[in-house]
C-alpha cells in the first residue's frame, strides 16, 4: 500500500482534521468539505467532534466509503463515548435527547481508587467507540494534576498522587485496548503543574528533571510498560527537558530523545490540536514572517502554520491534529522533504506505522459500522448501570463540619430545599437531573444563577437570602468548571459573596462542586462541602442520592485543596435503610 501512493498522498496520510457528527445532507457545504478533505487531499484520518451517536456512524460510514485508503477515527474519549457522541437538548422544551455512555470525569474514578472500574470504564468506551465507528480514544489523561490553579486540566486527571494515576491509567489502557480500541495517554510529557492554559496561550512547566522524573514521567512510563498505544503531546515549555523556546510538541529532544529513546515508546505519537495557541504562538523565529492566524480558541500571531508543521514532523510525531489549514499542513510535511528538513524516509515511518494499525484493526476487511447493531450496545442499560454505580462511588464528602449530610429525614413533613443552580447559560443540563431526583423526596425551590453574568449574582442575593429563611436546607450546585476556553480557575468574587451571604444566613447550606474541585480554596466559609467531580446528569444523580442518603459516601480526595483538605480527605456515611 506504501509503494502505491505518491509523496504528498503519503503526507496526507498524517493528518487528521476535526469533524462534527452531525446531520450533513450531501449538497451542503458542510459535506462538500468533508468529501474534499478525503476524495482530493486525501488525509489518512479524522477527528470525530460532536454529535448524536447513530448519525456519527452514519457520517463515518459516508466518509469511510469515499476514501481510497481505509480511514482512522479518532475522539476525545475522556469521559466515555458519550463525551463526544450524545443528542444534546431540544430547545426550548430541554428535552435530553440522549446518547452514549457517559462518565463521570477520571478524577471521580480518582476518588474511588479502583482500578477494577477504570478498567469498566475502558471497556465500555471501547466497544460503545468501535461500534460508531471510531478506532482511535484520545484517553486516558496521565497528567498529575499537582496544580490547583490549573486552568484547563483539574478533574480531567486522576488525582495529584502519580502512583493512582499511573495505576488507574493503566488500567483503563487495558479495558480500552483489550476491546479493540486504541488507548492515547495525555498529554507527554505532563500537563498538570501549569498555571496557564494550552489552548490559549504559552504554556509553562517549571519543575526539575528529578521532579519530572519522579512526578509527571511515571504515569507514562507505566502506560509504556502496560502497552498503550498512542501518546498524545503536550503544547508547553520545559526548560528542564529542553532549554530552547519550544513547545515539548516541537521539541525532538523531549519527543524523539526522551519519549522514544530514553522510554522506549515505539508506538502512535499524536500531537494535540494543532489550532491551539500554545503550539502556534510559540515557534521561534526561524519561519517565514509572521502573520495572524485564527484558531478556534482565537486570532494569535505566528511564523505559520507550515513551520508548526515541519517542526512537528522533525520532533517525531506520526499525526498532525487539527491543523488550521489542511492543505498547507500537507504541503508542509512534502515541502520539509524537499527542503532536507528530514527524509522522505522520516515520513514514510509514519505513513507505515499508521497503515499498519489499519491493516491491524481489520479496516482493510471491513471498514462500516451497522448502525442498526450499535444501537444494542450504545447507551445500554447494562453500561448506564456502571455509569451509575461509578458516580456513586465517586462522590466525596471533603468537610461536613455541622454534620448536615445526609438531608435528615421525616416521616411526617418532606424536607423543604433551596436549590442555587449557579452555571453559565451555555450548560442547558445544569441543575435539572440533580433537582428532579431531589423532588422524589423534599420540597424543592429551584433557582438558576446566570454564572456569566456579573451583575446577576448580586441580583439575586436578597430574594435567595429571604427564601433561605423560609426553607430547611439551602444546597449550592457549582457548575463552573476549568476547560478550553478557561484562564482562571478562580471563583468571580460576586459569586463568593453570594455563597457566603447564604451560609451566613442558613447555616445548613452544602455546597456541591460539579464543576472545579478546587474551588472550596475560595469559600473555605462553607460548612459543608460535597465534590461528585462533572456535572453530567450521571453525577447530578449520584450527588442527590448521597445527600439524601440513599446511597452510601465513600470517596476520598485524589488532590489536597488548599488551604485546609488535604490528599485523602473524606467523611464516609452509610446509606439509610429503607424504609
Amino acid at each position: 500500500m506504501l509503494a502505491s501512493l505518491s509523496p504528498r498522498e503519503r503526507a496526507a496520510q498524517l493528518v487528521w482534521p476535526q469533524v462534527f457528527g452531525d446531520y450533513t445532507p450531501e449538497d451542503t457545504p458542510a459535506w462538500q468539505r468533508v468529501d474534499s478533505l478525503i476524495a482530493r487531499e486525501r488525509v489518512g484520518g479524522f477527528v470525530m467532534s460532536v454529535g448524536s451517536p447513530i448519525e456519527t456512524a452514519v457520517k463515518i460510514n459516508a466518509m469511510q466509503r469515499v476514501s481510497r485508503v481505509p480511514l482512522l477515527v479518532g475522539a476525545d474519549y475522556e469521559a466515555g463515548a458519550g463525551f463526544r457522541s450524545r443528542g444534546g437538548y431540544f430547545l426550548p422544551n430541554g428535552i435530553n435527547l440522549g446518547g452514549a455512555t457517559i462518565f463521570p470525569p477520571q478524577m471521580g474514578l480518582g476518588a474511588s481508587a479502583d482500578s477494577a472500574l477504570a478498567y469498566e470504564q475502558g471497556r465500555i468506551t471501547a466497544v460503545e467507540g468501535r461500534a460508531l465507528g471510531v478506532h482511535v480514544g484520545f484517553t486516558p489523561v496521565l497528567d498529575v494534576n499537582n496544580n490547583p490553579n490549573n486552568p484547563v486540566i483539574g478533574p480531567r486527571s486522576f488525582g495529584e498522587d502519580p502512583r493512582l494515576v499511573a495505576t488507574l491509567g493503566s488500567a483503563m489502557i487495558r479495558g480500552l485496548q483489550d476491546n479493540g480500541m486504541l488507548a492515547t495517554g495525555k498529554h507527554f510529557p505532563g500537563h498538570g503543574d501549569t498555571e496557564q492554559n494550552s489552548h490559549l496561550q504559552t504554556t509553562m512547566v517549571n519543575a526539575s528533571r528529578p521532579r519530572l522524573d519522579s512526578v509527571e514521567l511515571f504515569p507514562f512510563r507505566r502506560a509504556i510498560a502496560a502497552g498503550v498505544s498512542a501518546i498524545m503531546t503536550f503544547h508547553g515549555v520545559i526548560p528542564a527537558l529542553d532549554t530552547s523556546p519550544l513547545p515539548a510538541t516541537l521539541s525532538p529532544a523531549v519527543m524523539n530523545g526522551l519519549l522514544k529513546h530514553d522510554l522506549g515508546f515505539h508506538g502512535v505519537l499524536v500531537t494535540d490540536a494543532l489550532d491551539m495557541n500554545g503550539v502556534l504562538a510559540r515557534v521561534g523565529n526561524s519561519g517565514p514572517p509572521a502573520s495572524v492566524v485564527q484558531g478556534v480558541y482565537g486570532a494569535v500571531v505566528s511564523p505559520g502554520l507550515a513551520e508548526v508543521v515541519k517542526r512537528a514532523v522533525e520532533a517525531g510525531n506520526d499525526v498532525l491534529l487539527m491543523p488550521l489549514d489542511v492543505a498547507t499542513a500537507i504541503n508542509a510535511v512534502v515541502d520539509g522533504v524537499r527542503e532536507g528538513r528530514f527524509t522522505q524516509a522520516r515520513v514514510d515511518s509514519s505513513v507505515r506505522r499508521l497503515l499498519v494499525l489499519k491493516h491491524s484493526m481489520g479496516l482493510a476487511q471491513k471498514r462500516m459500522v451497522d448502525p442498526d447493531a450499535a444501537r444494542r450496545v450504545v447507551g445500554s442499560a447494562a453500561h448506564l448501570q456502571v455509569a451509575d454505580h461509578i458516580a456513586e462511588r465517586s462522590i466525596t464528602l471533603a468537610k461536613d463540619s455541622l454534620r448536615i449530610v445526609p438531608l435528615a429525614p421525616s416521616s411526617a413533613v418532606r424536607p423543604r430545599v433551596l436549590s442555587v443552580t449557579l452555571a453559565r447559560r451555555a450548560d442547558l443540563g445544569a441543575g435539572t437531573t440533580f433537582d428532579e431526583e431531589l423532588r422524589r423526596s423534599c420540597d424543592v425551590r429551584s433557582v438558576w444563577v446566570d454564572a456569566g453574568d456579573p451583575a446577576a449574582p448580586a441580583m439575586a442575593t436578597q430574594a435567595l437570602s429571604a427564601a433561605a429563611d423560609s426553607v430547611d436546607y439551602v444546597l449550592i450546585g457549582w457548575y463552573l468548571a476549568q476547560g478550553t476556553i478557561v484562564a482562571d480557575p478562580n471563583a468571580p468574587s460576586a459569586l463568593v459573596e453570594l455563597v457566603r451571604t447564604l451560609v451566613q444566613r442558613k447555616p445548613r447550606t452544602v455546597l456541591t462542586s460539579f464543576g472545579n474541585p478546587y474551588v472550596y480554596q475560595n469559600m473555605p466559609f462553607a460548612p459543608a462541602y460535597l465534590v461528585a467531580w462533572g456535572g453530567f446528569p450521571v453525577s447530578q444523580r449520584a450527588a442527590a442520592r448521597a445527600l439524601l442518603g440513599v446511597s452510601d459516601i465513600a470517596g476520598r480526595l485524589p488532590i489536597s485543596i488548599p488551604p485546609s483538605l488535604r490528599l485523602g480527605a473524606g467523611e464516609m456515611r452509610s446509606a439509610r435503610a429503607a424504609r
